[in-house]
């Protein structure tokens, strides 16, 4: 069943709304039809554009790096479905890209709108908006792109990748994650402590070498995968 009563942009936190499409693979429910895998939708402005064109590509050119993390591309705009099918033919002939991963043909605008994709300002095209939605369903990360600029796909690897070493490990990735130019390559942030005595606790493992501290409420270790 549908729920598009609820219009806007969702919370970080919240489950993605449930929402039967039509896409270039078949009619699909989100998120039901991802359950147990993550999922990354992606908005762009339009069918037969360059930005959202260069972007196709880009997001084709990562899919099996999106799979390694289990997680599938989803495309979506306000175009019919015969356009993304052209538009996806035009794509593997002239730039010899086939673009493997389902677009959403949201010709009556109401994903969309339910999702707060359509900036007043820009007319009714979509935004170049991401959510990176979890294996439960969750709306994990957000990230909203006016129409002029593209996207950049390695970033939103890298978030993606950040999201799950986080799950996992109970961590934070510093700024620049891998690389980060202050805890260094590889390293993630240990989260800080609640108390006195985990504070002191955390000072002492820096001593012992067990991880690397700036101070009780700054330490960080190298991450072993």
């Amino acid at each position: 069943m549908e729920n598009l009563d609820r219009k806007g942009i969702p919370l970080l936190g919240e489950p993605f709304p449930e929402i039967k499409v039509q896409t270039t693979h078949g009619v699909k429910t989100l998120p039901k039809d991802y359950e147990g895998k993550w999922f990354v939708l992606f908005s762009h402005p339009g069918d037969f554009t360059p930005v959202c064109t260069t972007e196709f590509v880009a997001f084709q050119k990562r899919y099996e790096k999106f799979r390694a993390l289990n997680t599938e591309l989803i495309g979506l705009s306000i175009d019919q479905v015969f356009s993304h099918i052209k538009w996806v033919e035009w794509i593997k002939e002239k730039l010899g890209v086939d673009i493997e991963f389902p677009v959403i043909a949201d010709d009556t605008g109401k994903v969309a709108e339910r999702l707060g994709l359509i900036h007043p300002g820009k007319g009714t095209n979509t935004v170049r908006a991401v959510f990176i939605v979890d294996d439960k369903g969750i709306i994990r990360l957000m990230v909203y792109y006016p129409q002029e600029v593209g996207r950049n796909i390695d970033e939103i690897l890298r978030a993606l990748e950040a999201l799950q070493v986080t799950d996992k490990y109970k961590v934070s990735t510093p700024a620049q994650w891998p690389d980060s130019e202050v805890v260094g390559k590889d390293h993630v942030i240990i989260p800080t402590p609640k108390d006195i005595q985990t504070a002191k606790e955390r000072l002492e493992a820096g001593k012992r070498g067990e991880i690397e501290c700036f101070d009780w409420w700054l330490c960080h270790k190298k991450l072993n995968r």
